[in-house]
């Protein structure tokens, strides 16, 4: 699945549409993980692909902030990436193109920084605090509770 974050986040670019297939992703995966918990996370996202493949080379390989493993910073990271996704949406004011580059905005935001954390800390850092998965995380425990 790696190929499939270039295409997203460069031909998005071009094609804001591309963004609705992030949204997919989201809709269908949050469904997916009350009966497969974290699996998009495990088997088929491809920035952790990409982290995994690519960034090891340039790893520091450094021991992850203990305060990305709190959930208090979980949320917190949640919170402000998915009102600044929301903010976004609003401001498209309803134009489709601009609904579609929301996305690609916020999955290129989200490479940036798990590039950042990957480099500077362990490659797959930023899998820790990435949204989607405490998300799927949280959606599974439900089932479980």
């Amino acid at each position: 699945m790696v190929w499939l974050l270039p295409v997203i986040v460069i031909g998005g670019l071009f094609y804001p549409q591309i963004g609705y297939l992030v949204l997919g992703m989201i809709l269908f995966f949050s469904v997916l993980s009350f009966f497969r918990g974290r699996f998009w996370c495990w088997y088929l996202c491809p920035r952790g692909a990409f982290l995994e493949l690519i960034i090891p080379y340039f790893s520091l390989n450094r021991p992850l902030p203990k305060m990305f493993h709190k959930q208090w910073f979980r949320w917190t990271a949640f919170v402000v990436l998915i009102g600044y996704l929301i903010s976004m949406i609003v401001r498209a004011g309803g134009n489709p193109l601009l609904i579609g580059a929301a996305f690609i905005s916020m999955c290129i935001l989200t490479t940036i920084i798990g590039v950042i954390i990957g480099v500077s800390t362990k490659c797959r850092g930023w899998c820790v605090i990435c949204p989607m998965g405490l998300m799927q995380e949280t959606i599974s425990k439900t089932r479980n509770s």
